[in-house]
């Protein structure tokens, strides 16, 4: 049997082959094993094996002396709330993001209903590969409660953030593709609090997805066709744990996941300053508004985890991730698809502006990524070559190797589990970003 894929934040894998009851099991009991007793929050996105593995890993906890709170399909960040709702000690979230339907996967979460970090993640991890169990007496087995209502913290913190009243009056016109993950659960109760006339794209949470999952361009192109066609203001696409979001305008064109926290660290800032972070994956425009603002801006390595803990270092105001996950601290550490579509809607409610028209507003440049194929074992050695011939660049090696010009960035990060090096570039135009993208392939592969 192959193994899952194994993070310092969780596992991902084929159901069947890589992950099953057993696999799930063992790995809620090595972070059962790190926390101390008390509640842990358990969901899922929809995913047809989803109730399987909840089923496994909540026999697992209860016997482990742990209460669980079973809070069935819910999105990741409704999750981190209500972890933190109840005071629990920990959160497991069964997703496998955007993957295909044949993958499921487990999320961790800690008593601050944040992703774990990298030091937590470690000892779970060392606890799952020495198959660590701490199986209780039957008289200190504990209880598997179904949660009622799971959401309603979560829609009251995301409402908290905006001025509901003028975005009430706007009756905004809103197609949510959600394609049969969590996300339309709570997605339809913030439509209808905010008064918008809305219609839901695959919203019964089944996991029978009607496009590819990842809520990239060529796979909501049958989305973008129907804003125009129903009259539609935005359109608002999820991916199955409704973590990240993508937007497409008023005129069916996908404006792409890099805009979505930088719209709302935006409308945060004419509200509140303060320092602001995003990964060094992630578009240089989070930058760019930083210094419109006056504010303090860093970059954090790639992954969730790693923004929120740079976040936490800086008290930032507001973060976010260029694959559409705005983290928005007043509501929770969480990459969060309802904050985005609550604060982009307050954002066209104040400024009057048009989605087109705010993005407009914003610096013009093209991303590229591609990727090479380099052994791990040459990797060093590769990328020695790019920092000697590109050394007119500042050079930001924090994760990879990142060098930014004045108008331009490259990024090269080795992959975990693929022998490549993948390639981000960000310039002012579709052909600088190939010329850089090429003049970096040209170094590594002389």
């Amino acid at each position: 049997m192959a193994e899952p894929i194994i993070s310092v934040s969780g596992l991902r894998g084929i159901i069947g082959s890589e992950l099953t009851p057993s696999v799930a099991m063992n790995y809620a009991a090595a972070f059962a094993s790190t926390l101390p007793r008390g509640k842990v929050v358990i969901g899922r996105d929809g995913r047809t094996t989803g109730s399987m593995l909840a089923d496994a890993v909540a026999a697992c906890l209860v016997g482990h002396g742990m209460e669980v709170f079973d809070a069935d399909v819910i999105s990741t960040p409704s999750l981190g709330v209500f972890v933190r709702h109840i005071q629990a000690v920990g959160g497991i979230q069964i997703s496998a993001s955007h993957n295909p339907p044949a993958y499921n996967g487990m999320k961790l979460f800690n008593r601050n209903g944040r992703v774990i970090p990298a030091v937590d993640g470690t000892q779970v991890l060392a606890a799952y590969r020495k198959a660590a169990q701490n199986w209780v007496s039957h008289d200190l087995i504990q209880t598997r409660h179904l949660v009622s209502d799971p959401h309603a913290a979560h829609l009251e913190k995301v409402l908290a953030t905006i001025d509901v009243d003028r975005v009430k009056t706007q009756s905004f016109r809103v197609l949510l593709d959600s394609n049969h993950g969590a996300g339309s659960r709570l997605g339809k109760r913030l439509l209808e609090s905010l008064a918008c006339r809305f219609e839901v794209l695959g919203g019964q949470p089944d996991g029978i997805f009607e496009h590819p999952p990842e809520p990239i361009a060529d796979n909501l192109k049958g989305v973008s066709s129907m804003i125009c066609s129903k009259g539609m203001q935005v359109g608002f696409c999820q991916d199955p744990d409704a973590d990240r979001l993508a937007i497409i305008d008023e005129k069916g064109n996908y404006i792409g996941e890099e805009f979505t926290s930088v719209l709302c660290a935006w409308g945060r800032l004419e509200k509140k300053k303060g320092p602001v972070v995003t990964n060094c994956a992630s578009s240089s425009m989070m930058e760019w508004l930083a210094k419109k603002y006056g504010v303090s801006f860093s970059r954090s390595k790639v992954g969730e985890a790693n923004v929120v803990d740079r976040m936490l270092e800086m008290s930032a105001v507001y973060g976010g991730e260029g694959s559409g996950g705005p983290i928005d601290p007043e509501v929770g550490y969480v990459r969060d698809s309802f904050v985005g579509m609550a604060q982009v809607l307050d954002l066209m409610a104040s400024t009057g502006l048009s989605i087109s028209q705010l993005v407009n507003q914003l610096p013009k440049s093209v991303m590229i990524k591609d990727k090479i194929a380099i052994a791990e074992s040459e990797r060093e050695q590769a990328l020695g070559k790019l920092r000697q011939k590109l050394c007119d660049a500042k050079i930001d090696d924090q994760d990879g190797l990142r060098f930014d010009w004045p108008d331009q960035w490259l990024l090269m990060r080795g992959s975990n589990t693929e022998p490549i090096v993948r390639i981000i570039v960000e310039a002012p135009s579709a052909k600088a970003a190939n010329e850089l993208c090429m003049r970096a392939k040209a170094i590594l592969s002389n």
